[in-house]
């Protein structure tokens, strides 16, 4: 079992920057794969990005290439997401997730995640 608390979210002006981080209970951090995904109101939650439990593979969804960076550290079993030149369109309630996998290097990027954590909000004006 694996519990997940997200922090870091808040309201900042376009252009500006927030960084995530979401922390994991339970034993063997080191042997999930990780992914941050978001939800705005009224769409569907939407893949942001993905990490590889030994950190060393990571992809993205195109909106935030570029701009977003997914890290972890797994001796502080946490998880990151480094937003820079933020857009009013990714003002969403993000979340972290977490998947059990069986090798390095793999990366879930679709919805199949075991774990979620409770969501936080994330605003950009204009």
């Amino acid at each position: 079992q694996v519990q997940l608390v997200e922090a870091g979210g808040g309201l900042v002006q376009a252009g500006g920057s927030l960084r995530l981080s979401c922390a994991a209970s339970g034993r063997s951090f080191s042997s999930y794969a990780m992914g941050w995904f978001r939800q705005a109101p009224g769409k569907e939650r939407e893949y942001v990005a993905g990490i590889s439990r030994d950190g060393g593979s990571t992809n993205y969804v195109g909106s935030v290439k570029g701009r977003f960076t997914i890290s972890r550290d797994n001796a502080k079993k946490t998880v990151y997401l480094q937003m820079n030149s933020l857009k009013p369109e990714d003002t969403a309630v993000y979340y972290c997730a977490a998947k059990f996998v069986v090798r390095d290097g793999m990366i879930v990027s679709g919805g199949d995640y075991s774990y979620w954590g409770q969501g936080t909000q994330v605003t950009v004006s204009s």
